[in-house]
């Protein structure tokens, strides 16, 4: 695990690389008191510090209830999407699946648990599947990508691929009709 702290000041993040080269696991710094709480969930010149750099586009939301497995989902070039990705209410399982070719990596995987509560967000380069299941009754979840969606440019992979060996920690997700055909990394 490698942290990154800013330089000579109080950085409202620290960045967690993942064991995956480039994949970021993002800590904000949040004030909680009996009012509430307040975060800075991005800031340009703090996450360009930490190596996570391009232009963020477009923000994304989706609300899914518990057992909806939504993925692992990415785009062929030049519509390839880096997100950051974060849930802002209930409790999500994430996953990102490198699919990158020649990386010594090539369909290992990460995960994090990113909650309502613990206010984490995973940074997802291009080159990488991503997906996750709702832990909670609900969840909401939020992101940032850099291209915009282009749908004759999306692809996916299957969710439950044995090669990738996601251990996935609902038994029976609740699937799209599109994230039950998509193809295993060796037919990709």
């Amino acid at each position: 695990m490698i942290l990154i702290r800013g330089l000579g000041c109080v950085m409202p993040f620290e960045f967690e690389r993942m064991r995956i080269e480039n994949v970021v696991l993002i800590k904000p710094k949040v004030f909680e008191d009996e009012r509430g709480f307040f975060m800075e969930s991005y800031q340009k010149e703090a996450f360009e510090e930490a190596g996570i750099r391009g232009e963020f586009i477009q923000d994304n939301h989706s609300r899914s209830t518990h057992g909806v497995l939504r993925g692992l989902h990415f785009q062929h070039p030049p519509y390839e999407q880096a997100k950051i990705v974060r849930c802002t209410r209930g409790v999500i399982f994430d996953v990102a699946v490198d699919i990158r070719r020649g990386s010594p990596t090539f369909g290992e995987h990460v995960w994090a648990i990113l909650s309502e509560h613990n206010h984490r967000m995973l940074y997802v380069p291009k080159g990488f599947a991503h997906g996750f299941c709702v832990l909670s009754e609900v969840a909401e979840v939020q992101y940032k990508v850099d291209a915009p969606y282009a749908p004759d440019h999306e692809a996916g992979l299957i969710w439950n691929d044995p090669d990738v060996g996601i251990q996935w920690p609902i038994d029976e997700p609740i699937l799209s009709e599109k994230d039950r055909r998509w193809p295993t990394l060796r037919e990709l």
